[in-house]
């Protein structure tokens, strides 16, 4: 196993992603004061974003319907806990966007290689 979000495994029978971006930001507002620098105070974690690219290659590994599954999640609009394969709980996001570009097409209009890329967010743990 690779990860799971939620009960969804990325491994050899599903998709596999080939590396994971992940952007973290903290909120510090400023307020602006007359005849000196801006003020900050920090407020607390902003965004946490992971982008997870990948390639399916069902003649090798995965499945098409690997990425439909994604999809019906997606369309859940749930939060599900996201764990590496070391057991370590990244937290629970939701699935922002999932990018397709379908190559390799055969006679049936299938194709051989499907680069997707998934995009998550982070939410509150509650």
């Amino acid at each position: 196993m690779l990860a799971a979000l939620g009960l969804f495994v990325f491994d050899t029978d599903t998709v596999l992603f080939d590396s994971m971006e992940r952007q973290r930001s903290w909120r510090h507002p400023r307020m602006d004061r007359l005849g000196a620098r801006a003020s900050a105070q920090f407020v607390g974690p902003g965004d946490d974003r992971i982008s997870l690219p990948g390639t399916l290659v069902p003649e090798i590994c995965g499945s098409y319907s690997s990425l439909d599954t994604l999809a019906e999640m997606a369309d859940a609009g749930d939060a599900y806990p996201l764990v590496n394969g070391a057991g370590f709980i990244l937290g629970y996001y939701t699935i922002e966007a999932l990018n397709e570009r379908h190559s390799n097409l055969i006679f049936d209009g299938y194709a051989r290689m499907v680069e997707f890329q998934i995009e998550l967010m982070r939410v509150a743990d509650e």
